[in-house]
């Protein structure tokens, strides 16, 4: 788990890695929920010094059954769990909301891919990559997507990135 927090040009962002959770039944999944509990209290204190915020990386969490290409293959495992959900809406009833826009711009825009299977070429992917912003930030987002063409490529990550275009 990693966090870090950085002000540029009067905008406060932080990146996040939240933990995996690995499975139901291991220790890791409670750590993920703690650690989620902590991040909401680091966004409540960040929101208290009143500069445009966002909060954006990793999270290891699929907003909805729509943000995974198969819900059926992902129950009764993380990244798609009710406790794991109610942290990320914790989030947004801060004030935050994802800048990604709904309906989806594009069929599926997933962040990550298992390299087993195939699973990229055949976009059977996730969106756990997230981008959570106040108001005044996704009210200036002029365009956002995942840049799919730096997951291709020799040595690629398993993940791709979410290019955030704003007009501030």
């Amino acid at each position: 788990a990693r966090a870090i927090g950085a002000t540029c040009g009067g905008l406060r962002l932080w990146s996040v890695y939240v933990p995996n959770g690995r499975d139901l039944e291991n220790p890791h999944y409670n750590y993920k929920l703690a650690w989620l509990s902590a991040l909401e209290a680091t966004v409540r204190e960040e929101q208290a010094r009143g500069l445009p915020f966002a909060v954006l990386g990793d999270f290891n969490i699929a907003p909805t059954d729509a943000d995974v290409w198969d819900i059926g293959v992902f129950a009764e495992s993380t990244h798609v769990t009710e406790p794991e959900r109610k942290a990320l809406a914790a989030l947004r009833d801060l004030g935050l909301s994802d800048v990604f826009p709904r309906p989806l711009k594009y069929d599926h825009p997933f962040t990550y891919w298992d390299y087993r299977a195939g699973n990229f070429p055949n976009n059977k992917g996730m969106r756990i990559d997230l981008v959570y912003a106040d108001s005044r930030v996704s009210g200036a987002v002029t365009d956002s997507y995942v840049d799919r063409e730096a997951r291709k490529g020799k040595g690629p990550s398993d993940h791709a990135p979410i290019v955030v275009d704003l007009s501030l």
